[in-house]
Order: structure tokens, then sequence, then C-alpha cells
């Protein structure tokens, strides 16, 4: 599991950490959703893996959000994450 925080409306779209925090900026608003879908494509391309692989576990409504990856080990996850350079 990954604890993200999501910034909508971003005019720099990336995904940076902020300690052990990821932070995805999507340049989708938070209408219908399509902010936490942007969030994940994004999420997606900087661990290497498919977007259905991604699942938003709680905070489906607010900016933090802790998310679910399958297929991967928690030590995989970890390096992964560890590779996202810092804001």
């Amino acid at each position: 599991m990954l604890e993200i925080k999501v910034k909508p409306g971003s005019k720099r779209p990336g995904v940076s950490r902020d300690g052990e925090r990821l932070v995805v900026a999507v340049a989708a608003r938070a209408i219908e959703g399509a902010a936490n879908e942007g969030a994940l494509d994004a999420l997606a391309e900087a661990l290497g893996v498919a977007p259905s692989r991604l699942a938003i576990a709680r905070g489906h409504r607010g900016r933090l959000k802790t998310i679910v990856v399958s297929g991967l080990t928690p030590e995989e996850v970890r390096a992964r994450v560890s590779s996202i350079a810092s804001a």
C-alpha cells in the first residue's frame, strides 16, 4: 500500500516524493473522478505497472489516498518509490 497526496488542476503534472509520501500532480480537476483516474495513470507510469494494477483503497473523495498495488511485493514497491525524485 502507498500513501499519496493528489494535487488536481496542476499546471505541472508529475509524480514526486515529499518524505515518504508520493505527491501526484494531475492536470484534471476533481470532477466526476477525473483527478483520481489521472492520478492512477500517472502513478502507474511512474511505478512501471499497468493502471489496472492500482486501486484506491481509501480516500476516493479526498486528496490523501491509500493505493493498493497488485502484482508487486512490498519490497519492489518500496524500491520503485525510492527511485522517484524528491520535490
